[in-house]
């Protein structure tokens, strides 16, 4: 998107019709409050559909993370087997597996958090979106009723004072004073070279010594049964 759905969700829910009402009465004040509720319509279709794409998120890994638990406790029935065979090259090989599925789970858990609070967020956008529209709707509605029982007296004597050009500006003016700039943030730099080649080592060496931690725990938990 050509931008971030919740800054326009900020700058539409901040912005004040009611601001603009009486300056706008003939700078083509309706139709500018008409297409400020079209870009309202447009941000709620764009967040509705953004909230769709993170409940897809969020049920893909909650579907991963049951499939990770069901195929690590056939693992640990495959192991115990072959520990029982007398086979330890393949109870190896299957804790070998368990323990690299076991390493997905906490980023697919990850995942789905992070999916289901920007589910959440863009719930209570959506929720913001739709009473902003109301009030708007509102608003227009008031003023086109005012505008229709006016004179044109009372309602030169209102805008007294501005020049068209000047009540157009104003008007954009209202709709965007809640904008905000979005700062950075700037991540950690990735370790050199040589500590990442020795990070890479002492995680191999850890991972091989939790496979043979596990396989002396099954086989002694075999032979005690």
């Amino acid at each position: 998107m050509a931008e971030n759905i919740f800054a326009r969700v900020k700058r539409i829910v901040s912005g004040g019709v009611e601001d603009v009402v009486d300056s706008m009465e003939k700078a083509g004040g309706e139709a500018v409050m008409r297409e400020a509720i079209r870009e309202v319509d447009r941000a709620l279709d764009e967040a509705r559909a953004e909230m769709g794409k993170a409940a897809a998120v969020k049920a893909q890994a909650a579907r991963q993370i049951q499939m990770v638990s069901g195929k690590l406790d056939e693992l640990t029935a495959k192991a115990k087997f072959a520990v029982e065979q007398n086979r330890a090259e393949l109870a190896e090989a299957a804790i070998a597996r368990q323990v690299d599925l076991e390493a997905q789970t906490p980023i697919l858990d990850s995942a789905r958090k992070d999916a289901e609070g920007e589910e959440e967020r863009l719930r209570a956008c959506v929720a913001a979106l739709a009473a902003r529209k109301r009030e708007m709707e509102a608003d227009l509605a008031a003023f086109v009723a005012a505008k229709r029982e006016a004179t044109t007296g009372a309602v030169a004597a209102s805008i007294a004072g501005d020049a068209p050009d000047r009540r157009v500006e104003r008007a954009q003016q209202a709709f965007d004073r809640g904008m905000t700039g979005a700062g950075g943030v700037t991540g950690a730099g990735a370790p050199d070279h040589d500590t990442a080649k020795k990070l890479a080592e002492l995680e191999t060496l850890a991972r091989r010594q939790k496979i043979s931690d596990r396989l002396s725990s099954l086989t002694a938990s075999v032979q005690h049964a």
